[in-house]
């Protein structure tokens, strides 16, 4: 193997045999670490960051979304094309595994309504501060020696090279076994910056083009300049309650549509974001990819039927303003009035029948994804044709992978937290056996 640039002095500061480095300290690391630990072997994980964790307590910063509590066939199917892939992951740590495994550190758990579950206390952080303490003093196994502030530069020969941010030195460590789990490329700062691509693509490891998940999108606007500043100036920030949209099939609407749900979201100051947009995100974005353009269609009025509209739009409104009408008949004002105005060509507001067609079927033209650092997650990654089934590089002897580093991707919903869990259970088992013959 050899060391993609900077290149370290012939003589590094310091050498270091380990049994097993991990490289990045989020949950898959951590999770890998954490089983490596209790089997008895000797880890050292490794971080640029002056702590782990980073994204895991941003995540929780709202309350920390757990797992969910649908059924094991539904869970499943959130992971689309790589069901198969993640499903072997799941096998080893599903939803009520991620439970246990809370509940084991002191953390009990309950389920929200929506389905989701979360720690009883909401917070990340007495979570990760309870793995922590278990990871550095544990009951049973052996210590994790922690290395913060130490950048992953590649390899040289068969060891790795480590650059101290702290020291400006040079730390080579020669490991009988390595899980890398570097993350994707959203929130690079902290710490998931997809510097790593190119390391591997050295190596001969394909690695899929990094996309931005879970993320929003500029909308095109008329004539392609997105919001109006009149729309942008008065709601960016606005929260859309209540709508429901829908994704059609490219150059097809009569088919059915790919994705129908209800929900919320928020106008931004280019586009649109939040929950609902995010879990119609990775359609939206491979449609944009593969045809250059791409829709949703909102209903602004999901509990009312398009009779219901027609009608109450057709009702006399003698001298009141069309706005005053659909406020008073239906309920419709504010942002959802502001974008019935910036999207309908105007002559439809004056037709009742193409007026209420716009409510129950409001369609959102969209430009481009936001950029992949702004993302939630990411998608793209360490394709899983050059990995055995224990997340082992075919290209690399006992060098595995996990988390969110690998090609799959999921909505929000607790769905990412426990496939990035138990992606790192799955390779520590193999590092496990293939290494240590324990299993």
């Amino acid at each position: 193997m050899s060391l993609i640039t900077p290149t370290p002095p012939a003589t590094p500061s310091s050498d270091l045999v380990v049994d097993v480095a991990i490289v990045g300290g989020g949950p898959a690391g951590l999770m890998a670490a954490d089983v490596l630990s209790q089997a008895g072997v000797r880890v050292h994980l490794f971080d640029a960051m002056p702590s782990v964790g980073r994204k895991f307590l941003l995540a929780g910063r709202g309350g920390l979304n757990l797992t969910h509590s649908e059924d094991a066939a539904s869970f499943r199917q959130r992971y689309g094309d790589k069901v198969c892939e993640v499903g072997r992951w799941l096998d080893v740590m599903d939803a009520q595994g991620v439970r246990d495994w809370a509940h084991d550190l002191g953390v009990e758990t309950f389920v929200g309504t929506s389905g989701r579950i979360f720690p009883t206390e909401m917070k990340a952080a007495p979570l990760l501060r309870a793995w922590l303490h278990r990871l550095r003093h544990p009951a049973s196994g052996v210590p994790v020696q922690f290395h913060m502030r130490h950048r992953w530069l590649g390899w040289q020969g068969d060891r790795l090279f480590f650059k101290s941010s702290a020291t400006s030195t040079m730390l080579a460590v020669s490991a009988r076994a390595t899980v890398l789990a570097l993350g994707g490329a959203s929130w690079p700062r902290l710490g998931s910056d997809g510097a790593w691509v190119p390391l591997l693509g050295a190596q001969g490891v394909a690695v899929n083009a990094l996309k931005p998940a879970n993320c929003g999108f500029d909308v095109l606007g008329r004539g392609g300049a997105g919001w109006s500043d009149h729309f942008r100036t008065r709601f960016a920030g606005h929260p859309m309650k209540s709508v429901a949209i829908f994704v059609p099939v490219v150059g097809d609407d009569k088919a059915p549509a790919r994705l129908s749900r209800k929900g919320e979201f928020v106008v931004t100051e280019s586009g649109i974001e939040g929950s609902l947009v995010y879990a119609a995100s990775a359609g939206l974005r491979d449609d944009l990819q593969a045809h250059g353009q791409a829709e949703l269609v909102m209903d602004l009025l999901p509990d009312k039927s398009i009779d219901q509209v027609l009608s109450a739009v057709k009702w006399p409104r003698g001298s009141r303003s069309l706005s005053s009408h659909l406020k008073s008949r239906l309920g419709l004002d504010g942002v959802k009035m502001g974008l019935l105005h910036e999207l309908c060509p105007p002559e439809d507001l004056s037709q009742a029948e193409k007026l209420s067609r716009h409510i129950k079927g409001l369609r959102v033209p969209l430009k481009a994804a936001r950029p992949v650092d702004e993302a939630i997650s990411t998608a793209g990654g360490v394709a899983f044709e050059g990995l055995t089934a224990d997340l082992m590089l075919q290209n690399c002897p006992h060098v595995y992978c996990a988390g969110e580093m690998l090609d799959w991707e999921a909505p929000t919903g607790g769905y990412l937290l426990t496939a990035c869990l138990a992606s790192g259970k799955q390779a520590a088992h193999g590092v496990l056996e293939n290494i240590f013959k324990k299993t």
